[in-house]
């Protein structure tokens, strides 16, 4: 099992390695509510290589303060996963958003783009990167002041971004695996995959239906759960 600081030394080492320029800036955790703690025991429970524990809330603590934090770093991580393959996942390569044969997905924003369009994969990761990024940048949404309450959707939103940051992973098993293999990054992306996966169980974050292009993975990663 790696622990946590390998896992962020890794996935830079190989970002700045085989990119050698930065896909976008890394976000940081709201600082205006209890989220420099929180990051604290993130750090702590990841860093015994305890997956299931990490992902518990912690007791006496916000669940919106935890989903908040935990969302900005999901968001890194799979920002930073994808940032190794962009030489490999382009337009000609992978013209379409897909989790292998069966499942496509296509990209809508609600506000500039209402109706799902067609686009390329690494168009609509830009598109979602894009999308959480301005999610995580609002106040009203994800709020920065100490005590700031937060919107009485916040969970519907965190579920969508959770449901949209899932499909990144899934495209990336399905169309790129063997070259993460032959990067020899496959137990770092199944690590990260599996505190990802572990988090969003515990929580309830994406419905069923949305995990069935790699149902069988999530299956060996939450049996024992």
């Amino acid at each position: 099992m790696y622990l946590f600081p390998r896992l962020i030394f890794l996935t830079v080492y190989f970002y700045v390695t085989r990119n050698q320029r930065t896909f976008r800036p890394k976000k940081s955790a709201p600082s205006g509510s209890k989220g420099a703690q929180l990051r604290k025991h993130i750090d702590a429970t990841l860093g015994s290589g305890n997956l299931r524990e990490a992902v518990r809330l912690p007791p006496g603590e916000d669940p919106n303060e935890w989903l908040a934090v935990n969302t900005v770093d999901f968001f890194n991580q799979v920002n930073l996963l994808y940032g190794t393959l962009t030489e490999f996942c382009t337009s000609e390569n992978c013209p379409t958003m897909t989790a292998g044969p069966k499942y496509e997905y296509r990209w809508a924003d609600g506000v500039l783009i209402k109706k799902p369009i067609e686009v390329s994969a690494p168009k609509y990761v830009e598109y979602l990167m894009d999308w959480i990024e301005s999610q995580l940048d609002d106040e009203s949404i994800f709020p920065q002041k100490l005590g700031a309450p937060f919107p009485s959707n916040f969970r519907e939103v965190v579920k969508t971004i959770f449901k949209r940051l899932f499909r990144v992973y899934a495209h990336i098993y399905h169309s790129h695996f063997q070259k993460i293999v032959s990067l020899k990054e496959e137990a770092h992306l199944n690590t990260c995959f599996k505190h990802f996966i572990l988090f969003t169980c515990e929580f309830g974050l994406i419905d069923k239906k949305e995990l069935a292009p790699l149902q069988e993975l999530i299956e060996s990663i939450i049996v024992p759960y």
